[in-house]
């Protein structure tokens, strides 16, 4: 497993090293004691699925704010997406910018988020699945969001959106 740095800081991407014989492969995915040997999370609290039956869905932009901010492990078990996170902690020197990335079932990437982002995606591919480690319960109270199409984080959607919810599209435009 490789923890390799992104545009925005403590946030990375996780790549999985197979160990590929006649069968397939086997690799380890999470491993707790290198995400906290780089000072990071590495004990998640709840594990969810988000299931896309569609390409173009769009979920997102999505955070909670303290106490309950969570940091995410994502990665996608089948199909693709276009992962974006949008930094939202006013004191860091990347605040409101974004950076995308493409996770698949393919290249069994996932993303670690931490705490203080909004995060997002773009299924690629009918029947898209996410699988997200979080490391605190969820709390419905500090649910917040960023509509997806905020000119504030001018984020590039790869394809035309065909499929989001009244809740994602009714997200106000982020004020500082």
């Amino acid at each position: 497993m490789q923890i390799l740095e992104t545009p925005l800081p403590g946030t990375f991407i996780v790549e999985v090293a197979p160990h590929r014989d006649e069968r397939g492969f086997f690799a380890r995915t999470h491993d707790e004691a290198a995400l906290v040997g780089r000072g990071l999370v590495g004990r998640f609290a709840q594990s969810s699925v988000s299931f896309n039956a569609r390409r173009g869905t769009v979920r997102g932009m999505h955070y909670a704010v303290a106490p309950h901010a969570e940091t995410k492990l994502v990665r996608c078990t089948a199909g693709a997406v276009h992962d974006v996170v949008v930094d939202l902690r006013p004191d860091s020197p990347t605040f409101r910018r974004s950076f995308g990335v493409a996770l698949s079932a393919e290249n069994h990437r996932a993303l670690y988020i931490p705490a203080g982002l909004a995060h997002g995606f773009q299924a690629l591919a009918d029947a898209t699945e996410l699988l997200y480690m979080i490391d605190v319960s969820f709390e419905p109270s500090a649910a917040r969001g960023l509509r997806w199409t905020d000119p504030a984080f001018d984020i590039a959607w790869p394809e035309p959106v065909t499929v989001i919810s009244p809740r994602d599209l009714a997200f106000p435009d982020f004020q500082a």
